[in-house]
């Protein structure tokens, strides 16, 4: 990775205004298909069949709060992979950057609700196609059309050392072409160690302009040797210090926090009945983002992030609760509310 820049801290770099050919948001990584139980997978039963990824989660939000999103990545040569290609241009997202591997498979997760508020996620995704991703395929597809808003999350430099250096080379083009980079950390402890996200993530922190990550995972991103993990206000000083414009902690059932130039501000999250809390972060991210694209101030995004986070804990499934814009307002209606 080459270009480093020099550390700023400050407000988030200004935005690409949005021109024709040129997509609101860029994301790439693996997507795959996704088949959920209704209990413990090895008592048998139905199994419902969908697709499953953190970025093109987040991609199916933002285009369905009316944003033109590219989605990146590869799938098999295999009807799982037309699957995911069709869910996704069904939802609106553009994949004409993504590309077919006719020497690896599609990638697949199986999950299991356990318990009532838990459930059992497996992977099997080594091998697979979306693993296998190249930096020629991520550097093509982001150049066609350089989008106001990369977005990038942990997960994807965890799949190998390919998908590893196509995200890492990124970084510096996207800086270049003065696109603002959003990472979520989302970090997989079943991909990688914390040790290893760790050197990555570091290396990626000058680069990031809205940083998003749960309370434990924000640790990952420090400068190596804090020691003891210092406050979190701390934690998100460092990394505005680091040249950071915002640090955003997703805090679950509590809400989320943004640290920036004007200080932090918190926003709790609304008051829903939980289904399945799967998606929830990806679901926050997408309406964070979704504000800021529309020139909100900290304080709406932090708004239409627990919103759209809330539709996402009050449905089934990773991205299938995800509110249109008319929707977000739904949420203030009274219980028994029937819309006519």
């Amino acid at each position: 990775m080459t270009g480093r820049p020099t550390p700023e801290a400050g407000a988030v770099r200004p935005r690409l205004p949005g021109q024709p050919g040129r997509p609101d948001v860029f994301t790439f990584g693996e997507t795959m298909v996704a088949l959920r139980g209704s209990g413990p997978l090895k008592l048998g039963g139905t199994l419902q069949v969908s697709v499953a990824g953190a970025e093109s989660n987040v991609a199916i939000g933002l285009a369905r709060l009316g944003h033109d999103v590219r989605w990146a990545g590869a799938v098999g040569a295999d009807e799982a992979g037309q699957l995911v290609l069709r869910t996704l241009r069904a939802e609106g997202v553009d994949v004409s950057g993504a590309s077919t591997d006719p020497e690896a498979p599609t990638g697949l997760l199986w999950s299991e609700p356990r318990l009532p508020d838990v459930t059992r996620v497996h992977y099997y995704r080594a091998g697979s196609a979306g693993s296998r991703l190249t930096a020629d395929l991520i550097r093509g597809a982001f150049s066609a059309a350089p989008p106001r808003v990369l977005h990038l999350t942990g997960i994807t430099p965890s799949l190998s050392p390919t998908a590893r250096k196509a995200a890492g080379q990124i970084l510096p083009l996207a800086r270049e072409c003065g696109s603002l980079v959003c990472l979520d950390v989302n970090f997989r402890a079943r991909l990688w160690t914390a040790a290893e996200a760790a050197v990555v993530l570091r290396a990626w922190v000058p680069f990031v302009d809205v940083l998003i990550a749960s309370e434990d995972e924000l640790p990952l991103c420090l400068p190596e040797g804090e020691g003891a993990r210092p406050p979190l206000a701390a934690q998100a000083g460092l990394l505005r210090d680091l040249g950071v414009g915002e640090v955003v902690v997703k805090l679950g059932a509590e809400g989320a926090t943004a640290f920036t130039r004007g200080g932090p501000l918190h926003r709790p999250a609304p008051s829903v009945r939980a289904v399945d809390a799967v998606g929830a972060g990806d679901a926050f991210v997408a309406g964070y983002l979704s504000a800021l694209l529309d020139g909100e101030e900290p304080a709406g995004r932090l708004a239409r992030g627990v919103t759209t986070g809330a539709f996402a804990v009050a449905s089934a499934g990773d991205w299938e609760g995800a509110p249109t814009r008319a929707e977000l307002g739904m949420l203030d209606a009274p219980p028994g509310t029937v819309v006519r």
